[in-house]
């Protein structure tokens, strides 16, 4: 939900400490992403339940702080976080914006800092909320839309494993192989995204929860924390669970910076396959023409007819960015200084950016591009006959320097490769064996 940050809800839950907050951090009209935000009311339900099965708190106080938090996780009143996303580092004011709204929905009393926050810190509380935040769009949202483009890649493989084309190295002619290689190829590449990411997630799930000011836990009952991960696990399914190390929980957020490198790498995976399919599907007349991609909309507005790649070409920006959210994620995670890591909101709002996107992104290049991909098996074939780079199986029969010279020959002269080669004297026979594509596309398979 996108809300106006200088907008008034028609009934204000906020109170005091959000105000100044809003007055304080007029930067860039941009809130705390609501993924955040509803963590935090589900940090604060689970909190309540748990002070209140350990006695500190009164029963009907817990269970009316613990159904206003879940109305915030609910998304009920995301209108009533209205603190820009550049604020004091700690995320302090977006916890005392949940305490205090939380605490007036609650009524019966409920004090914003001794009920609400009790065995919590905004140290402990916000980073936590973003971990938890960046688990559950991960595991909801982005790794199925990346199974989701795998598994379409990988049909491709199958449908143009027979689709022999020129390869290509630097751009310039290389030896033959298959479309489906390819596409084979990027599959893998998204295979391996998939386990990169799903390889931080254990740590991203250790969440620095009960360490509260500076990893001490003072204020808490001993079975806080636990207590509270054990909720949230059972309520979400997630993986959920204490950290190796307080102290190295509180102090600084490598865990989420891992898994913005992970994103990162996926990012430059999609750039490499969003730019081959675009190159292949150059043209169609003047260009390579080796794929048809699907037409979306008119892709000119003066030239008639015209069909651009424009779901690559998002896939491409959107890389980009999230290449550029990693670099502020990078430096957001160097400024952890002794017990306390002072940039979480940047890391937050770059962090779920990018999980946003490359979700998105992978959605539309599965939806909206590889499944309608087809095949232009005639230029295809006519590119892996052209290429002179299949001289390259004469060089067993013939030697390196004996092959070099029939393609310099062919190249100067404009003739086919195997016309020039039976001139400087190889055999018709030796040809019909070097010179299969299918064959020269997979050398190690058998007959």
């Amino acid at each position: 939900m996108s809300v106006d940050a200088n907008s008034t809800p028609s009934e204000q839950l906020w109170g005091g400490e959000t105000t100044k907050a809003v007055d304080n951090f007029p930067v860039s009209g941009e809130r705390v992403p609501v993924p955040v935000v509803r963590w935090l009311g589900r940090i604060k339900s689970a909190a309540a339940e748990a002070n209140g099965a350990l006695g500190k708190l009164d029963a009907d106080l817990a269970k009316s702080i613990a159904a206003a938090g879940a109305a915030v996780a609910e998304g009920e009143h995301d209108d009533q976080f209205p603190i820009d996303v550049f604020q004091t580092g700690s995320g302090t004011s977006s916890n005392m914006n949940a305490n205090e709204v939380i605490a007036n929905l609650a009524g019966d009393g409920a004090h914003p800092n001794d009920h609400v926050n009790m065995g919590q810190s905004s140290n402990d509380v916000f980073p936590s909320a973003v971990h938890l935040a960046a688990l559950d769009e991960v595991t909801h949202d982005l790794l199925p839309a990346m199974g989701a483009l795998e598994d379409a890649l990988e049909a491709k493989a199958k449908e143009f494993t027979d689709v022999v084309k020129a390869g290509r190295t630097h751009l310039m002619d290389a030896v033959p192989v298959t479309l489906g290689q390819e596409f084979g190829g990027y599959a893998a590449q998204v295979r391996l995204g998939v386990q990169r990411v799903e390889a931080t997630l254990r740590r991203v799930g250790q969440i620095p929860l009960g360490g509260t000011a500076t990893g001490t836990g003072l204020n808490t009952h001993p079975e806080f924390a636990s207590k509270v991960r054990e909720k949230i696990a059972a309520d979400t399914g997630l993986a959920v669970s204490a950290p190796l190390d307080p102290f190295e929980a509180q102090g600084n957020r490598d865990a989420l910076v891992e898994l913005s490198g992970a994103l990162k790498v996926y990012a430059v995976s999609l750039n490499k396959i969003a730019n081959d399919l675009a190159l292949m599907g150059s043209g169609p007349r003047a260009g390579l023409a080796e794929l048809r991609l699907p037409e979306l909309q008119k892709g000119s507005s003066i030239m008639p007819g015209k069909v651009n790649p424009v779901i690559p070409e998002v896939v491409i920006q959107v890389a980009g960015q999230v290449i550029g959210n990693d670099a502020a994620i990078t430096v957001g995670g160097m400024q952890g200084q002794f017990e306390l890591n002072v940039r979480v909101p940047l890391i937050a709002r770059n962090l779920l950016g990018s999980i946003k996107l490359l979700a998105s992104a992978s959605r539309l290049l599965d939806e909206k591009c590889v499944q309608g991909l087809a095949a232009n098996e005639e230029m295809t074939e006519r590119h892996a006959e052209a290429t002179l780079a299949t001289a390259t199986a004469l060089n067993p029969h013939i030697g390196y320097d004996a092959a070099a010279a029939i393609v310099k020959d062919a190249a100067d002269s404009g003739r086919p490769l195997r016309e020039v080669a039976l001139e400087h004297g190889v055999s018709a026979e030796t040809l019909d064996e070097a010179l299969d594509h299918r064959a020269m596309a997979r050398p190690h398979e058998q007959g």
